[in-house]
């Protein structure tokens, strides 16, 4: 993600919950970091530094990240962007306002599947 008001919101829920989030910059960093098996991967389905949309069909088709969970968020008046993230494999796609409002809950859920 390269918004800053967004990655302070997570680094700052993360941190609450004693998680490592890393934020990445690249479609080569993303799959890198996926081989260490996080147990989430949140998406900014409009940051134009990486394709969100390949990243995430390529990390579903790959036995090796099975389990990791794929969530993305972009506007909420960008509903083909969102359909085709789902058909990419997404396993959530959120507007930002949800995903902000539900972060915490989130981070919670993977933290306790990780566990």
């Amino acid at each position: 993600m390269d918004d800053l008001f967004f990655s302070v919101k997570v680094h700052d829920a993360a941190k609450k919950l004693n998680l490592i989030v890393e934020f990445v910059k690249s479609d080569v960093d993303v799959l890198e970091k996926a081989k260490d098996h996080p147990s989430l991967i949140i998406f900014d389905l409009n940051f134009s530094l990486v394709q969100p949309l390949k990243l995430i069909a390529e990390l579903k088709a790959k036995p090796e990240f099975k389990g990791i969970s794929l969530v993305g968020y972009l506007s909420h008046a960008q509903g083909d962007l969102k359909m085709k993230a789902q058909q990419a494999g997404a396993d959530m796609v959120l507007a930002r306002s949800t995903f902000l409002l539900n972060l915490s809950q989130i981070l919670k859920r993977h933290v306790h599947e990780y566990q």
